[in-house]
């Protein structure tokens, strides 16, 4: 299935930045929010953003010294973090005290996601070999929650790509989309759920890379039908404008704000593997219009990340970019701007 026509502005993607990543960490992990550009750490720290700074880490093919030292830091808080039966806590304070049980929500699917990364894209042995260990303790659990099994089946994918024989991803990545299922007949909303929430394309992406890694997997088409009818519902006028916040249920009135840079990330994933997978160039329009988005290519026409700190803005909302420069949404603009290096 083709992707839709490129009618987006072009601007030269600048090169990733790990500067701001590196203000927000420590030596015990990466600090979840900031207030402008600078650190918040009352708020302490999370798996979820540290899973997602193994991920961009490892993505790195020649890395910095620094930025292999933050992949080894973010991998010892993972590990940490990881109980025996393969569950994981998500947030400690500042005083480096869990302040949650170990578990299986989405922090353990992402968790999954950096594991299985860091085992299959680190240039540091020592860093793979740890990370596919604590990747196989966890790859046994399963949750009935289809983003998180989404994040958890995109670790699969990487290990499987280099560990093509690894039994615990491969059942992980099959269990991964049976949980988010195909496309409905409606092609007017031809989504497995009745609602859009957050990060989306993630899970149009873990169908379609299950359709050429698991013999008898999920068919191309639905996971290529899937992340086309996504790309369509967010471009306006040739710009991307993804799904808020707060979501938009099927019948439901779409609003516009508080856009989210996960979701701009995610949709470059997916449209990455599917460039890779099909080989078909119109997608990687898509990755052009989500480096777009951060560059000023958006409902505002507002630049979404500032180039003195390298930090992303946390949210575009009706009056404009939320100014504030927490982890997520810098890690978000990390992944995307790692694929225009590539594909744009």
């Amino acid at each position: 299935m083709s992707s839709v026509p490129d009618t987006g502005r072009r601007q030269p993607a600048p090169r990733p930045s790990f500067a701001h990543l590196i203000r927000l960490s420590d030596d015990t992990g990466l600090f979840e929010h900031a207030r402008h550009a600078i650190v918040r750490r009352e708020h302490g720290y999370c798996t979820d953003d540290v899973a997602r700074g193994l991920v961009v880490t490892s993505r790195e093919p020649e890395p910095a010294e620094e930025v292999l030292r933050l992949a080894e830091r973010y991998l010892a808080f993972l590990t940490h973090a990881q109980d025996v039966g393969g569950a994981f806590h998500n947030r400690l304070g500042h005083d480096r005290r869990w302040t949650d049980e170990a578990g299986l929500g989405d922090w353990w699917g992402r968790a999954l996601w950096g594991l299985g990364t860091a085992a299959a894209r680190s240039p540091a042995a020592w860093i793979r070999e740890e990370a596919l260990v604590a990747f196989s303790r966890g790859a046994n659990r399963r949750s009935p929650a289809p983003h998180t099994m989404a994040f958890a089946g995109l670790g699969a994918v990487e290990v499987l790509r280099r560990h093509p024989a690894h039994a615990a991803a491969a059942a992980l990545l099959t269990d991964a989309a049976t949980t988010i299922g195909g496309p409905g007949s409606d092609p007017r909303w031809p989504w497995p759920q009745q609602g859009l929430t957050y990060a989306s394309a993630a899970l149009a992406e873990v169908v379609v890379a299950a359709s050429q890694l698991r013999h008898g997997g999920p068919s191309l088409d639905d996971g290529l039908r899937m992340l086309a009818w996504l790309r369509e519902v967010q471009l306006r006028d040739g710009r991307l404008s993804v799904v808020p916040a707060g979501g938009w249920q099927r019948g439901a009135a779409r609003l516009r704000h508080d856009q989210q840079p996960i979701e701009v990330a995610a949709f470059a994933d997916a449209c990455a593997t599917a460039a890779e997978v099909t080989g078909d160039p119109g997608w990687e329009a898509g990755i052009r219009q989500a480096v777009g988005w951060f560059l000023g290519e958006n409902d505002s026409g507002t630049r979404m990340w500032d180039p003195a700190t390298g930090g992303a803005y946390d949210g575009l909302t009706t009056h404009g970019p939320n100014a504030n420069q927490g982890a997520e949404s810098t890690l978000a603009l990390i992944s995307t701007l790692q694929h225009a290096r590539r594909w744009s």
